[in-house]
């Protein structure tokens, strides 16, 4: 052991000793960052979902390789080509506003950002213009009580973008997973009846959500709904987020007065609605409570399965106790609660006040909802509209969620010359109940995933039951839906219907067609409806609906009896065979 090493042993240990000394020096290996930035709480989402073994659903994926809201630059170059997005870029529009409806159409079609629904009567006669000069020259009326501009060529997506955010209306966020317009109480400010103004709290939330990226980052679409007691319905208990102004009675653990409650987990199309958590919050307080709602949400929701991802599955998933204690963490503080002992009962719905003549709290005024056409108006119809509320009203047009408008602050010594003009402009301020109480989504014309031709179906039925002289004296809903995604939210209508391809014959030929569902609701009679024609060819919906219409008539347990409590007194077998007797 004593024995010197040979010249090459040195050599060799001299040379494992300089490399030992040099990997002390190396830097240690690499570990992935932390994400930072504005989408942070996304990436990691997305990253503890990798963590797990989960495969990414392909939208997060988009999302990772170029966020939506960093590609505008592309979308503008590519559109002055005139290109037609791919499927990436297609998802990647829809946060700018933009949805390529091919092959329905071969198109764009834009939806915007209207909150509370309201827009003054000069943006309104200028939507109309920029409809005509890049789009098909039309609009429609949106369940959101919003308004979507279709027929846009590729080349005219951008301009159309720009030309909205000019006159003040912006389309960010209004497709994808994003939170969607923010509807309001149609009769906000105006209404007797309402227990407190919602304008003001949907506005501020329609601003936090422009100026928050993170608001950007959800697993899936979202919906926020503010209701304030007022007689036309918001429907917010079909959102996931759903304030309903309540009165909080004297001996209650809080102050009495007037709160929100707050509402989570609608989402009608899965057959669920917003239910009561026991918090209440003061109204200035909405904006910040929805911001960590949507912080819990983000950081919890499904991003590999698409058809689990909505906040409605994390609620199922947790329970609501343990949502809302992540809520009052993400927010520092503990919510308020008091038992519905200490609540008022909250005002009456009118569920045809969307339609007609009637007076607000303001003396001497009135609004006068306007009836159209399962919500579509050409450019000429919105710019009568927009001067008879700029020349008669206080200046506002307000969409509803029922696809119709209203205009507001009319005198009295007013009203007739708004009607006539109303009229002349080929509208109408009154009409049946049935077309009062019309829904349809796009349907076919518009849309790929539509089955029938709702709005052309929804008109069918209508004129059908003119045609015969028949009406209700009751508010009857007709929701028509395309396809599963509901946008119509046939599973709330007294009647509702589901487009589907009808098989005719054993060689599989089809036809457009629908499932019919009676006994749904909302608010007060929220319900989910039920099935009882499955596969009714779309020829023979007008008279199947006459049919049931007549059944209730002659058949309802006093005159005032809802559609809806009749369907759901009546089984289905039992409600055939009274329709086929009356028939």
């Amino acid at each position: 052991m004593g024995e010197a090493f040979s010249s090459e042993q040195r050599r060799w240990l001299e040379g494992f000793a300089s490399g030992a000394a040099a990997v002390k020096t190396l830097p240690a290996p690499a570990t992935q960052a932390e994400p930072a930035g504005p989408d942070a709480d996304m990436l990691k989402s997305q990253n503890a979902a990798l963590a797990r073994g989960a495969k990414l659903a392909d939208q997060e994926k988009w999302k990772r390789e170029e966020h939506p809201l960093e590609a505008y630059g592309r979308l503008k170059r590519e559109a002055e080509g005139g290109a037609k997005p791919k499927p990436a870029d297609n998802f990647r529009w829809r946060y700018h506003g933009l949805f390529h409806v091919a092959p329905a159409q071969d198109s764009y079609m834009c939806r915007m950002r209207i909150p509370n629904g309201i827009l003054k009567h000069w943006q309104f006669a200028e939507i109309a213009g920029i409809a005509e000069r890049f789009g098909g020259g039309y609009s429609h009326v949106t369940t959101r009580a919003n308004l979507q501009i279709r027929e846009i060529k590729p080349e005219n997506g951008a301009a159309l973008l720009e030309a909205l955010t000019d006159i003040g209306v912006v389309s960010r966020g209004s497709g994808a997973d994003n939170i969607r317009n923010v509807t309001g109480s149609a009769s906000a400010g105006i209404d007797p009846a309402e227990l407190l103004d919602t304008r003001p709290h949907a506005r501020d939330w329609h601003h936090h959500i422009l100026n928050s990226r993170t608001m950007y980052d959800l697993p899936r679409k979202f919906n926020v709904s503010f209701d304030g007691g007022g007689v036309i319905p918001t429907l917010e208990d079909t959102n996931d987020i759903g304030f309903q102004a309540v009165e909080v009675l004297p001996g209650a653990p809080i102050e009495p007065g007037i709160w929100y409650r707050l509402m989570l987990g609608g989402i009608s199309g899965h057959k669920d609605f917003a239910r009561d958590t026991g918090v209440v919050l003061k109204p200035a307080e909405a904006v910040a409570v929805s911001d960590a709602i949507i912080r819990v949400y983000l950081e919890h929701g499904d991003r590999t399965n698409r058809n689990k991802a909505r906040l409605k599955y994390v609620l199922d998933d947790w329970g609501f106790p343990r949502f809302i204690e992540a809520v009052e963490e993400k927010l520092g503080q503990k919510f308020a609660r008091v038992e519905t002992a200490f609540v008022a009962p909250r005002p009456v719905h009118d569920r045809q006040a969307h339609i007609g003549v009637h007076k607000q709290k303001q003396p001497g005024l009135n609004w006068i909802g306007v009836v159209l056409p399962t919500g579509r108006m050409t450019g000429e119809e919105m710019r009568a509209v927009a001067a008879i509320a700029g020349a008669l009203g206080d200046g506002d047009v307000r969409l509803t969620v029922w696809q119709n408008l209203i205009l507001s602050g009319v005198p009295d010594d007013k009203v007739e010359e708004a009607k006539a003009r109303i009229v002349a402009a080929g509208l109408h301020w009154t009409t049946t109940a049935v077309r009062a109480g019309l829904v349809a989504c796009t349907g076919n014309r518009g849309c790929k995933f539509a089955n029938a031709d709702t709005k052309g179906h929804a008109l069918a039925i209508a004129d059908h039951l003119d045609a015969k002289g028949f009406d209700v004296d009751q508010p009857v809903n007709i929701h028509l839906t395309g396809c599963p995604n509901s946008c119509a939210q046939h599973y709330i209508g007294d009647i509702g219907l589901l487009g589907a391809k009808v098989t005719v014959n054993e060689d599989g030929d089809q036809v457009e067609g629908y499932h019919l569902h009676v006994g749904g609701g909302f608010g007060a009679e929220a319900g989910i409806a039920k099935v009882i024609y499955p596969d009714l060819k779309a020829k023979d919906l007008p008279r199947t609906v006459e049919k049931l219409l007549k059944a209730y008539l002659a058949n309802r347990a006093t005159g005032t009896e809802s559609f809806a409590a009749f369907t759901r007194r009546v089984e289905a077998d039992q409600l055939k065979t009274m329709a086929e007797i009356t028939a």
